[in-house]
């Protein structure tokens, strides 16, 4: 594509939307998103803080994305532009980066370098835009957006980006910076000593909501809102537990309904606990009443009965999708995690009930203590889901996260993890598809999930490289970057030291 057409691409885009926001105002902020289009739209975050700049006196906000392909525009010359204005980004005072996982970091170095913006901090001046960064990324590990950020707002930021905004109409930079090194909630790399818990927006900001609705995403035409915020579980593995921000957050039905358009045909309820939410199944029967389609992004095996899952069939559900996130029953014990073999097959035979085609069952692998044993008892329990509906699992490596009882946990080494996704896939061939996710491509969310600002420099290294898992490799050797270090583990005792790379990969 030359330039011409990848702006008529961005212009198609924006003619399939219905909320689009426009406005005049004296401060533009150019929202980034370093994934593509249609996944930053399936974003219910970047879509609330789009909304929430748009809801502020005097500012304004714009979106940009990272390019479906970036060859095409490295070739054309052409510089990432945002949809509603088609102005490079080098020409926006501020850059504010919506970051969801570690996975997602190299995309904003290919934006900025698309755009002639050194990536690193130090090498920008003030003439060069604002970077601020947030997401939901920085509930976990901030640390490497470090090198790159000017800012970086922790946690739930609805209400923080108001003062953000307020400051920068109304302060030069290097006062804003230090202003803001002081506020809980915000980490200015270079200024703030010590990294500062994350921030909670109020409850008069909830429920986050869809802004714009269009065919051209993931979840297609869809329109999202969170029900509920937060976790009343106690999972070890899990960011969104019942510690992180004062535990489960309700928005009363009413309240949630009230903000569903009329013309909204899909309806996504998201959040990490949605089904725990007490009136859920009101919420669920108003929308599959009033015609229109649901979907739930977090279905807990427990918490499913007739009714529950004769509502989602109603409401074009096809494939029930949910989650025991542990090989055995061992394991799901280990990490707290609230759902047993009964709930399985429970769950099962109530999808097959009510007509349901599939059901999809997310698992982790490598979790600490690990044995083939686990790994086996979970063939069987498969193969007896499949007699009852035919199953897709999921397989995810573990990968531990910073402000968990098991962060500091060791990645299991790559070749042990592949030899167990091969155990799995022979132990139920023919009977259940198997989907695993790369343990290579774990190691390194891993690596970046543990690291400091070494990790980011790494990342950096990686991308212009190339992006291959050897450049990777070879990036975070060269700039000898490892897991934070030994913490202790959920019983008390040290875990081992970090292994050297040679032995991990």
């Amino acid at each position: 594509m030359n330039s011409w057409d990848l702006r008529a691409l961005a212009r198609q885009r924006l003619e399939e939307e219905e909320g689009t926001l426009r406005k005049q105002a004296t401060l533009r902020v150019a929202l980034c998103y370093p994934s593509t289009y249609e996944i930053a739209m399936s974003s219910l975050g970047y879509q609330t803080i789009y909304r929430e700049i748009h809801l502020h006196s005097d500012a304004s906000a714009v979106r940009a994305f990272l390019p479906d392909k970036p060859e095409e525009y490295r070739a054309s010359r052409t510089a990432v532009f945002s949809y509603e204005e088609e102005t490079p980004l080098s020409d926006y005072p501020v850059l504010a980066f919506s970051v969801s996982y570690e996975l997602e970091i190299p995309g904003i170095f290919e934006i900025l370098d698309l755009c002639g913006i050194p990536p690193l901090r130090e090498e920008r001046n003030a003439r060069h835009p604002l970077i601020l960064m947030g997401g939901p990324l920085t509930n976990s590990n901030p640390v490497p957006l470090a090198p790159f950020a000017d800012l970086i707002i922790l946690g739930e930021a609805e209400d923080l980006i108001h003062t953000f905004l307020d400051a920068a109409m109304n302060t030069g930079r290097d006062e804003l910076l230090d202003h803001f090194a002081r506020l809980p909630g915000c980490y200015v790399p270079g200024r703030t000593p010590i990294l500062p818990p994350i921030a909670k927006a109020p409850d008069d900001r909830l429920p986050a909501r869809s802004q714009i609705i269009t065919r051209n995403t993931v979840l297609r035409s869809m329109f999202l809102i969170e029900p509920e915020r937060g976790c009343s579980r106690g999972c070890t593995y899990c960011v969104m537990r019942r510690t992180t921000n004062g535990g489960m957050r309700l928005v009363r039905p009413e309240e949630v309904l009230r903000f569903v358009p009329p013309n909204a045909r899909r309806v996504g309820l998201v959040g990490a606990a949605v089904t725990d939410h007490p009136r859920i199944k009101d919420v669920v029967r108003r929308i599959v009443e009033d015609g229109r389609e649901v979907g739930i992004s977090s279905l807990r095996a427990d918490r499913l009965d007739e009714e529950f899952v004769e509502l989602l069939a109603r409401g074009g559900y096809r494939t029930l999708t949910t989650a025991s996130d542990g090989a055995s029953q061992r394991l799901r014990d280990f990490i707290d995690r609230k759902t047993s073999e009964k709930h399985l097959v429970r769950a099962a035979g109530l999808a097959r009930q009510f007509g349901l085609k599939r059901m999809k069952l997310y698992e982790l692998i490598g979790l600490p203590g690990e044995t083939d044993a686990d790994i086996d008892e979970l063939v069987r329990c498969a193969r007896e889901l499949a007699r009852v509906i035919p199953i897709s699992l999921g397989i995810s490596p573990f990968v531990a996260k910073r402000n968990t009882p098991l962060d500091g946990a060791p990645f299991e080494p790559v070749p042990a993890l592949e030899a167990k996704m091969e155990r799995l896939r022979l132990g139920l061939k023919g009977e259940v598809d198997v989907r695993p996710t790369s343990p290579r491509w774990g190691w390194v969310e891993y690596m970046l999930s543990q690291g400091d600002e070494r990790a980011g420099l790494a990342a950096m290294d990686a991308w212009r490289a190339g992006g291959k898992y050897a450049s990777w490799k070879r990036a975070f050797k060269e700039r000898d970057a490892r897991p934070f270090g030994s913490r202790p583990a959920v019983d008390g005792r040290r875990n081992p030291p970090p292994r050297p790379l040679s032995e991990v990969t």
